[in-house]
């Protein structure tokens, strides 16, 4: 009789067997990348406000929120930000070989799960920067890459099926979103809608762990930045009329941020601004519109809360709406790294609040201004980043009110029709 082989008793073995096999075990494992998700947006989130501080000589963390930033420090933080991050993409050019940088969605399309730790560093590192120095991009890219590396790093240690890593994969984008908005349904559904690409039983169980321990986890480091809304009334069906109005009025502006991002770099490749410089002009050119407004600076989540609240004139929100969609597409076409997403969610509800302004001239608005605000904010995102299930929850986490989730949901399918058209 052919005996066992000694390997196949040792407690590594065994532990993975179990977890390939248990799936119980999964689910404690997407626990831990939950844990370890939020723990990582928690570091991230708390380097980015000491930067804010030092940087820009303020006595909070609230950047984009801030009255007013000192001009020398707003035309020249962004810009020595973009030099630093040149030099860094000179070493890396030399050190690193060739090749694009898979983030979560596309390493789940087409790889299985495999996430390069080393280039999720990378991420991490320009992200910081970037976000750090002002320029007007979210950290969402840094947060998702990084916990899904960790979950991958983790999934393969353990060899789980391509499915499985897949799924755990998706776990991890799920804490990173989740922490970072202090709303797990949110970030399970964007897990759902944007990584994993499907929802099935067998990855509700894993994704939702990880996203109440993210959150979990992120709130005994720091204080959640989460805003909360409230609307206790209900909608009647003549109501939906601007909100499908702002389904289309994102949709259009969406299309006009998205096409603007590549011809940005464009305009930049066909420069004759040396590729390590150009981040450099661009944060030059963040920094000159930030001297009109601070809301411009970062990812914008300190303007949101502030925009919420504040009443701003028809033109003012114009100047708002326009100058943030500039410096986004600006910040993004001259090679810092980060998302849309926040920006997306200032856009939109800045959108909001001018479509209610109109409205109410023309037809007398019956609902609160904020509905549209709320509206606004989700359908331009999900008209930027796709997934409406994800941004209805949002809204439900947000204010709590189901008649408004499902007044969202609606702008949201006509916003994401509309661009897909």
């Amino acid at each position: 009789m052919r005996l066992p082989r000694v390997a196949a008793w040792r407690p590594s073995f065994v532990l993975r067997r179990l977890v390939r096999q248990e799936e119980i075990l999964v689910v404690a494992l997407s626990g831990l990348v939950g844990v370890l998700a939020g723990l990582v947006v928690a570091a991230m989130i708390l380097a980015a406000r000491e930067a804010h501080v030092r940087l820009f000589g303020l006595p909070s963390e609230a950047l984009s929120g801030a009255e007013a930033v000192a001009p020398w420090r707003a035309l020249l933080v962004p810009a020595a930000g973009g030099l630093l991050l040149g030099a860094f993409g000179m070493l890396l050019a030399r050190w690193r070989r060739a090749g694009r940088i898979v983030d979560p969605i596309e390493a789940n399309a087409l790889y299985g799960g495999q996430i390069s730790g080393r280039d999720s560093l990378i991420v991490v590192a320009q992200t910081l920067v970037s976000n750090g120095c002002g320029a007007s991009v979210g950290m969402e890219a840094g947060y998702t890459q990084a916990a899904a590396a960790i979950a991958s790093k983790l999934g393969r240690a353990f060899k789980l099926r391509r499915s499985d890593l897949r799924v755990i994969v998706g776990a991890g984008t799920a804490g990173a979103i989740a922490a970072a908005f202090d709303a797990p349904l949110t970030g399970a559904f964007y897990a759902f809608e944007l990584v994993i690409g499907a929802y099935a039983i067998g990855s509700l169980a894993p994704v939702v762990v990880a996203a109440i321990c993210a959150v979990g986890a992120m709130r005994l480091v720091v204080e959640p930045s989460s805003f909360q809304v409230g609307f206790a009334g209900t909608l009647a069906l003549r109501d939906y009329a601007p909100i499908v109005v702002m389904g289309f009025v994102c949709a259009a502006v969406a299309i006009a941020v998205m096409r603007g991002v590549p011809l940005v770099e464009a305009a930049f490749r066909r420069s004759r601004v040396p590729l390590p410089l150009q981040p450099a002009l661009g944060g030059l050119a963040v920094g000159g519109l930030a001297l009109v407004t601070p809301a411009v600076l970062s990812s914008g989540h300190s303007a949101l809360h502030v925009g919420f609240e504040a009443f701003y004139t028809p033109g003012m929100l114009v100047m708002l709406i326009a100058l943030k969609a500039v410096a986004s597409a600006v910040s993004i076409g001259s090679g810092f790294r980060g998302g849309l997403f926040f920006a997306s969610l200032f856009l939109g509800a800045m959108l909001g609040k001018l479509v209610a302004f109109a409205w109410m001239s023309l037809f007398s608005l019956q609902i609160p201004a904020v509905v549209l605000g709320i509206v606004g904010m989700s359908a331009m995102a999900t008209a930027i980043l796709g997934g409406p299930l994800t941004m209805a929850f949002l809204a439900l986490e947000t204010t709590g009110s189901l008649p408004l989730t499902i007044a969202v949901l609606a702008a949201s399918v006509v916003a994401s029709l509309t661009v897909r058209r």
